[in-house]
């Protein structure tokens, strides 16, 4: 069964979200509240908690998984980042957007994509995650929380903990996100790609935005 914990979105109780971030320590999976919708997280280092958020979310080793960082300083020890990119990333962060970059030797290898060696990256405007982000004191590796078979992220805790509570150990609830993905923009190759148009705006970026969302 899955611990819950009922937070403020804004002012969220240090003592509660200790015990979450105890919760991950230990290798559990939690679901977390963000600027975008509710996403699945768990440590970064830990091989097993990494499998089961693959396996609860229902994707495979391709998929790109997501490190939420607490800053742009902290975005760039993890990812190869140069002074173009840089650029982008400080107009769009923090918010609503997923950048696909070079992975460092700080990611592990097990977390990145197999054969581009790429990894998401995103800074949450939100006060629980950087609340957790800061207890941590690293990244958490996430997945935009959507259930497998379903097209549309999840953003209603209690829903979450009744259809996840015998698969994860720790449901942060902060009220009802925005229930829209981060909008996905590839920053590896040699000009920026909008990979998902989700809610954040990519002509902040300089994309055009995909005429279909």
């Amino acid at each position: 069964m899955s611990q819950y914990f009922e937070v403020h979105p804004d002012n969220p109780q240090p003592r509660l979200l200790k015990q979450a971030v105890q919760i991950l320590h230990g290798g559990g999976v939690a679901a977390i509240p963000t600027d975008s919708s509710y996403a699945l997280v768990c440590h970064l280092d830990d091989k097993a908690a990494a499998e089961s958020l693959r396996r609860i979310r229902g994707v495979d080793d391709k998929h790109h998984l997501t490190l939420l960082c607490r800053d742009l300083s902290e975005l760039a020890s993890y990812a190869r980042v140069d002074n173009k990119q840089y650029r982008l990333l400080k107009v769009g962060t923090p918010g609503p957007f997923t950048y696909i970059l070079e992975a460092t030797k700080e990611v592990p290898r097990r977390v990145s994509h197999p054969s581009r060696r790429t990894i998401g990256l995103r800074v949450p405007a939100h006060a629980v995650t950087h609340a957790l982000l800061d207890l941590l004191g690293q990244p958490l590796l996430a997945t935009t929380l959507i259930a497998p078979g379903e097209t549309e992220p999840m953003n209603e805790p209690d829903a979450i903990r009744e259809r996840f509570q015998k698969l994860i150990q720790a449901v942060v609830d902060a009220g009802a996100c925005p229930m829209q993905p981060t909008t996905v923009i590839d920053l590896s190759g040699d000009v920026p790609v909008l990979v998902r148009q989700g809610r954040g705006d990519p002509r902040l970026l300089g994309l055009e935005a995909d005429a279909e969302a």
